[in-house]
C-alpha cells in the first residue's frame, strides 16, 4: 500500500484538529538516557517510556498496567489460536497518512529486523505469532502457535509504525528517519545523553496533550536532578532520591507524587544444594532448604522500618510478587509481620536453636539504597541468632556471579513488565531449565506450582486464569520460594500548578501532565 502525504492533506487534517486550549512548554528532568529512538529495538525502561510519548500499540497499558484499547478498539478470540482486532477509525500518523491494518502487519513483521544486535529484544513478545493478516483496512487477524492468553499484554509492548518503516533500520531511526507514530507527541530531535524534544500532535486520536512542546533533559546525577527543579530549570523530575523526598515536600512550592511501583525487592536463597558455599550449619549442611528456616527469616524482617527509615517512605511492604490491583494478586496472602520471637521459635523447631552461619550478597549500585537495605536485613537476621555477614558489590559483577550460583543468599528486584503475575512468577520461581526459570537463582522447584503456572499460561478464560495465578502464588509464598520484602515506589516532583497521578511502571509520560 502506497501512502500519500501532501501539504494539501496535512492542511485539511489541521482544519479538523481538536481545539487546543494550551500553548505552554514543559521541561522534564529524566534520571536515565534513552539509548535508541527505535521503539522496537531494546526492552529497557527509559526507551519504553520515551516510546510511549510518541507511539501507540494495538493495545496500551494504563497507569496500573492494565490493558486498555489503543489503536484497536475491540478484539475477539475466534478460536484457541486466532484473534481478530477491529482498528480505530480516523487515526493518522504524524506524517498525516492514514493508519490501517497494513501498518499493524508491517510493524509486527519488523520486530526481527529491529532485534538485530539488541541487548534485550522484543522477540519474546511476538514469538508465539505465526501469522498477521490484514482482513480489511480496519481489521487484523493474528494467529498463534498455541493458546496465548497473554497476547494482549505482549502486544502492548509493540509500537505501531507506518508500513513504509518495515525496512527502516535502528541506525536510521536513531538518525531521525521514520520516527513516526500515532501518539500524542511528534518527534523533533534527540541528543544522546542530553535531551529529547517533542511537539504536540494536534491530530491525536485521544485527548490532546496540554503542552505545545516538551523538552526531556537527562540528569543522571541525582543531586543535579533535584537541584534543577529547586532552581526552576525544569518543571518536573522523576526518580527522587530517597534522601531528598522530605526536603522537596517541605520546599513549599513543589508537590511530590509517590505511587507503589511494579518492582518488588525480594530475597532468594539456595534451596537446591545440600552443601552451599555461604550457608552452613555445624555439620556443613545448607539450612536454607528448610521451609521453617525461610519463614523465620521472613518473620525477622521489619518491613515497615525498612521502608520508613532506609527508603524514607518510598516503598510498600510486600507479601507476594505483584502489588495489589495487578492481575493474579492474591488477597488471601498477608505480609509477614515483624515477629522475631516467632522467628526464633521456628529456627529451634527446625533444629537451629543457636542459628547458623550465613553470608548475604547484594548489589550496591543497582537499586535505591540497595547496600543500606542489605546491611539492615543482615542485622535483622543477626538478631534472631543467625551469624550473618553482608557483602555488597557493583551490579556489573554481582548479577553475573549470582546467575552462576556462586552465592547462597541474595537480594534482587523484579519488575512486573507484563502487568500480571506470571511475568514474575515464571522467571523467579518456575523450575529451572534451558527454557524456563531464567531468574530462578535459588533453584526453587515445586511441581504443583509449575503445573498451576503452565495451565494459567494456556488458559484463555480470564477468570480461570487469574484463579490459577493466585493458586500458583499461594503455593510459592507458602514455600517461600523467594521472600518478598517491599515494592519500590515510583516518585516524581512537580512545580505548583501541575498535576500528575503517577504510574506503577514508572514511565514519565508528558501527556499525563496537566495544568491544575
Amino acid at each position: 500500500m502506497k501512502r500519500v502525504a501532501t501539504a494539501t492533506i496535512l492542511a485539511a487534517s489541521a482544519a479538523f484538529a481538536p481545539t487546543i486550549l494550551w500553548a505552554q512548554d514543559l521541561t522534564i528532568g529524566l534520571a536515565a538516557s534513552t539509548t535508541s529512538m527505535d521503539p522496537q529495538f531494546y526492552v529497557v525502561g527509559p526507551n519504553s517510556a520515551m516510546a510511549r510519548n510518541i507511539f501507540d500499540g494495538l493495545v496500551n497499558q494504563d497507569g496500573k498496567q492494565q490493558i486498555e484499547p489503543g489503536l484497536a478498539v475491540s478484539w475477539e478470540v475466534l478460536d484457541d489460536t486466532t484473534w481478530e482486532f477491529r482498528l480505530r477509525e480516523g487515526v493518522r500518523f504524524h506524517d498525516g497518512s492514514d493508519f490501517t491494518a497494513e501498518d499493524v502487519v508491517a510493524s509486527i513483521n519488523r520486530v526481527p529486523l529491529a532485534s538485530t544486535n539488541s541487548p534485550s529484544s522484543f522477540m519474546p513478545y511476538v514469538k508465539a505469532i505465526t501469522s498477521v493478516e490484514a482482513v480489511d483496512p480496519l481489521t487484523v487477524r493474528i494467529t498463534t502457535d498455541e493458546p496465548t492468553p497473554l497476547l494482549l499484554n505482549n502486544l502492548s509492548r509493540i509500537a505501531i509504525l507506518p508500513a513504509e518503516a518495515e525496512t527502516t533500520t535502528t541506525e536510521q531511526m536513531n538518525s531521525g528517519t521514520d520516527v513516526i507514530g500515532t501518539g500524542p507527541f511528534k518527534f523533533v530531535s534527540w541528543t544522546p545523553d542530553s535531551e529529547i524534544r517533542v511537539a504536540r500532535n494536534d491530530d491525536y486520536w485521544g485527548e490532546p496533550a496540554a503542552w505545545e512542546t516538551v523538552r526531556f533533559r537527562i540528569f543522571k546525577n541525582n543531586s543535579a536532578r533535584v537541584a534543577a527543579i529547586l532552581a526552576g530549570d525544569v518543571d518536573m523530575i522523576e526518580s527522587i532520591p530517597t534522601a531528598d523526598t522530605r526536603r522537596l515536600e517541605g520546599s513549599g512550592n513543589i508537590e511530590v507524587v509517590s505511587v507503589a511501583g511494579n518492582r518488588v525487592m525480594y530475597l532468594a536463597m539456595d534451596q537446591d544444594r545440600g552443601e552451599s558455599p555461604f550457608s552452613k550449619d555445624a555439620e556443613g549442611s545448607n539450612p536454607l532448604r528448610d521451609a521453617n528456616v525461610r519463614r523465620a527469616l521472613s518473620l525477622s524482617l521489619n518491613r515497615e522500618a525498612l521502608v520508613d527509615r532506609i527508603m524514607d517512605g518510598q516503598g510498600v511492604p510486600a507479601g507476594q510478587l505483584v502489588p495489589e490491583g495487578y492481575f493474579g494478586y492474591n488477597t488471601d496472602i498477608a505480609v509477614d509481620p515483624y515477629d522475631p520471637e516467632a522467628a526464633k521459635a521456628l529456627l529451634a523447631e527446625a533444629g537451629y536453636p543457636d542459628g547458623f552461619e550465613l553470608t548475604f550478597h547484594a548489589s550496591n549500585d543497582r537499586y535505591p539504597n540497595d547496600s543500606r537495605v542489605a546491611q539492615a536485613i543482615g542485622q535483622f537476621f543477626s538478631r534472631i541468632g543467625i551469624a550473618t555477614s553482608v557483602e555488597t558489590m557493583p551490579g556489573s559483577v554481582y548479577f553475573s556471579r549470582a546467575s552462576n550460583l556462586e552465592f547462597s543468599f541474595i537480594m534482587g528486584g523484579a519488575a512486573v513488565e507484563t502487568g500480571e503475575a506470571s511475568g514474575v512468577l515464571g522467571p523467579l520461581l518456575e523450575t529451572y531449565s534451558d527454557s524456563a526459570g531464567a531468574g530462578n537463582r535459588g533453584r526453587y522447584s515445586n511441581p504443583e506450582f509449575d503445573a498451576a503456572l503452565i495451565e494459567a499460561r494456556q488458559t484463555l478464560d480470564e477468570t480461570r486464569r487469574e484463579e490459577l495465578l493466585q493458586q500458583a502464588t499461594a503455593i510459592a509464598m507458602d514455600d517461600l520460594g523467594v521472600i518478598p520484602v517491599f515494592y519500590l515506589a515510583n516518585t516524581w516532583a512537580l512545580k505548583d500548578g501541575l498535576a500528575f497521578t503517577g504510574r506503577s511502571d514508572g514511565y514519565t509520560l508528558a501527556h499525563d501532565v496537566r495544568p491544575e
